[in-house]
């Protein structure tokens, strides 16, 4: 998987979340989907609902946030960075009639930051909670795109439609240019987008204050690290006296001190400056 997503920037796993799971989800997330106001602009979509923050209004979504095919391909992808966390969570409804969305890299996120090409900072995924079809707008990839330089300007003719039954799931790097396509259809394509960034970088979804603090004390510690609970790198993100994040919702579990041990020749060289 990891491979495939360094090579060519995207791969598709069919069939990965039972069809009972996406239903459970879709369930659950209705009532937040009825109340979204679609888009206010062409890139994210005036007939399209973006329903954030779905770890505290959907506890099933948590079993595809928590993956461990997603999390191991993940770990895999940002292998060159200290850890990772959770960047975004998000159930995304393409009505008839949406245009296709312009096509962009998620990496620009970071205020259009040019990161090296071949240094991913980002792995996502798109869960398809209908079936995904070229007609009713599933995401279009620039294949091969993650290689290209930033500022490259792709046409429709250079994309091809993930298209892919509902419980599967589109993996995709941050550098590769994609964008929902055209619903050509009467029917809402739907599907959940979670997406994961090297934790030295601030999240796209605000995790803190999407997951409410009695939310947050019910979960598993290994999903409070995951949302921000946890150092970004040696000596990022720890609270007041060094201590562990994980220390504001689970007191006593965490250390105190700076993150992993800084390599012993970085630490002679910086001491040295």
């Amino acid at each position: 998987m990891a491979e495939a997503i360094t090579a060519e920037g995207a791969v598709i796993v069919d069939r990965l979340a039972p069809l009972e799971l996406m239903d459970r989800i879709a369930r659950e997330l209705r009532p937040w989907l009825d109340r979204t106001p679609t888009g206010p602009d062409d890139f994210s979509g005036k007939a399209t609902r973006r329903t954030g923050a779905l770890i505290a209004r959907s506890a099933s979504s948590r079993e595809l946030v928590m993956h461990p095919l997603v999390l191991g391909t993940t770990g895999l992808v940002l292998a060159h960075a200290t850890n990772f966390q959770l960047h975004l969570t998000q159930s995304i409804a393409i009505g008839p009639g949406q245009p296709a969305q312009p096509l962009h890299r998620d990496r620009w996120a970071f205020d259009f930051f040019p990161f090296p090409n071949g240094y991913e900072v980002q792995c996502n995924t798109i869960w398809a909670q209908t079936d995904f079809t070229e007609e009713n707008g599933a995401t279009r990839v620039v294949v091969g795109s993650n290689r290209a330089e930033d500022g490259v300007v792709f046409q429709h003719a250079d994309t091809e439609p993930a298209e892919m039954e509902k419980g599967s799931a589109l993996f995709y790097s941050g550098s590769v240019y994609h964008g929902g396509g055209a619903n050509h259809t009467d029917a809402t394509r739907t599907g959940v987008n979670i997406t994961y960034n090297v934790a030295w970088l601030r999240q796209e979804e605000n995790q803190y204050l999407s997951v409410p603090r009695e939310v947050a004390a019910t979960l598993p510690v290994e999903m409070l690290r995951l949302i921000g609970y946890d150092r970004g790198a040696y000596a990022l993100g720890y609270i007041d006296d060094l201590r562990d994040p994980i220390e504001a919702v689970r007191p006593g579990m965490g250390s105190v001190g700076f993150g992993n041990a800084m390599p012993e020749s970085e630490t002679t060289e910086r001491s040295s400056r």
